[in-house]
């Protein structure tokens, strides 16, 4: 049964506190001050500190005040915290040394944090040129780790970072699930990734998150809903950061696809400028970093889309770039998509030897992902029907990567 606890009461009425101004002068409700005073709930720790300095006492006699009920009686030896001269009260400065303490203290830290921000980078960066797969077990593993960090202690700062690079683990999920046609599980984690960034009040990572679905519609051959969708994400992203670029150049990719050819030029106009003013970054292959060099890559797809012969002088400089030696097993993604690119223009000037010799060896890479099958068999569908000796084997080739799941 609760015991009134009238000595605190009058001391706090001695120092001159209402309930109402008590609660405030602490940031609590009235009501917390009323259950403390009705014996019905004690102070946090926390708060005790404030407590004894408003009541102008100490953590000792604060104590006395909370144990008894019998009638108040003016404290004996007030500590006087200006006076220099007087004993210090080292309850007190322990009290005030946990209150610090427990406003800092974290089960997850800093160093945590750095490796697993470093992890992200690292699997971005190793995007080009690994199976997706591969990579998306590894966000699997570090994502579930970031969730059992959630509900652990942690600073305001810790918790902000563990939100931010959730959300980059969920967006990058999301799309390798998109390169593997895994729709469902794409759909998850943007959403996740969605809901981390505006936790985190993280506006790049939302543009990523709208740039990425409209690749993904893209792909599905939603060339409307793709350009209306690159262009929320223009709207949310920083000015001049990557997703903007990245938004702006998908743009220009579903403006191509719809044959508009003046909002495609001048979407690639856009990026070149923006990326112009871009330094080159330590990782250009990470996938959310735009390196200035990826807009030549994305130039070359559009105009090819576009159907402008300007797409092959693109393409050679990016497979020239690019390409180690003659081993296309090395070959970073981009210039599978290159070889595509110029596949789909040599075709449209009847180049026809050279472009099944660029559309095999994109095949064959072993880099055209499930999500970019379709762009492949374009180039199949385009030999095919010209009734060329080459289509036979270039159906067998896409056969064999469709089989393959790559």
């Amino acid at each position: 049964m609760a015991i009134k606890r009238r000595r605190f009461t009058e001391r706090r009425k001695a120092c001159g506190y209402s309930q109402e101004a008590f609660a405030e002068a602490l940031r609590v409700d009235r009501t917390t001050v009323q259950r403390w005073e009705k014996g019905e709930t004690d102070p946090q720790p926390w708060l005790r500190p404030g407590i004894a300095k408003l009541l102008e006492i100490t953590s000792k006699q604060l104590d006395a005040l909370l144990t008894s009920s019998g009638p108040c009686t003016p404290p004996t030896a007030m500590a006087n915290p200006w006076n220099g001269s007087a004993a210090p009260d080292h309850d007190d400065e322990f009290e005030a040394w946990e209150l610090a303490r427990r406003v800092q203290a974290s089960d997850v830290g800093s160093d945590t944090l750095d490796r697993l921000e470093r992890a992200f980078d690292e699997l971005a960066t190793a995007y080009p040129v690994t199976p997706p797969e591969d990579l998306v077990q590894l966000v699997r593993q570090h994502a579930a780790y970031v969730a059992s960090l959630m509900d652990a202690r942690k600073t305001l700062e810790e918790h902000r970072r563990l939100l931010v690079v959730g959300g980059w683990l969920s967006l990058f999920g999301a799309t390798l699930h998109i390169d593997l046609k895994q729709e469902h599980a794409a759909t998850a984690r943007l959403q996740t990734a969605v809901a981390l960034a505006r936790q985190a009040e993280h506006a790049e990572i939302q543009a990523w998150c709208f740039e990425t679905d409209a690749w993904r519609v893209l792909t599905e051959g939603d060339y409307v809903r793709a350009l209306e969708l690159s262009r929320i994400a223009q709207r949310i992203a920083p000015t001049g950061s990557s997703a903007a670029i990245q938004a702006t150049a998908q743009e220009g990719r579903a403006s191509a696809r719809l044959g508009q050819s003046k909002e495609t030029y001048s979407a690639i106009n856009r990026v070149q400028k923006m990326s112009a003013s871009l330094e080159r970054t330590e990782r250009p292959e990470h996938h959310y970093q735009y390196d200035p060099a990826k807009s030549l890559a994305y130039t070359a797809t559009t105009l090819a889309w576009l159907g402008d012969p300007a797409a092959e002088t693109c393409a050679q400089e990016v497979i020239a770039q690019l390409a180690p030696a003659d081993d296309i097993t090395k070959w970073p993604r981009r210039v599978a998509s290159a070889n595509i690119d110029l596949a789909l223009v040599l075709l449209t000037e009847n180049r026809l030897d050279e472009a099944c010799d660029a559309a095999v060896k994109a095949i064959l890479s072993g880099r055209v992902v499930p999500s970019n099958h379709w762009r492949a068999l374009e180039v199949v569908k385009a030999v095919e029907a010209r009734q060329l000796p080459e289509a036979s084997d270039l159906r067998e080739a896409y056969q064999g990567l469709r089989s393959l799941g790559t």
